[in-house]
């Protein structure tokens, strides 16, 4: 694949693909809201409709999950290096 400054990267995706963001922090954080907010700043495209979400065992986290049309390995990396910084997220996949 090549990228836009004309480097080689490694990736096993052929771009655009689909592509599930996941992310999970505590329940009582408004994640679902803040999960949508930070990938939508990579891919506006992305609706509340695109959001999936599930409780742990004891309610205490919740997983967001919001599938996207990814156009590229710089757009991941951006979403998921902005969701990794945020404090409220306790873990991105």
């Amino acid at each position: 694949m090549t990228t836009e400054n004309n480097t080689e990267e490694e990736t096993l995706f052929e771009f655009p693909c689909e592509f599930p963001v996941k992310a999970m922090g505590k329940k009582e954080k408004d994640m679902e809201t803040l999960v949508l907010t930070i990938v939508q700043n990579h891919a506006p495209e992305a609706t509340a409709d695109d959001i999936t979400t599930n409780l742990s065992k004891n309610g205490k986290y919740i997983s967001v999950t919001v599938n996207i049309t990814a156009q590229s390995k710089k757009q991941l990396d951006a979403i998921y290096m902005e969701l990794t910084g945020h404090p409220d997220v306790l873990y991105a996949i």
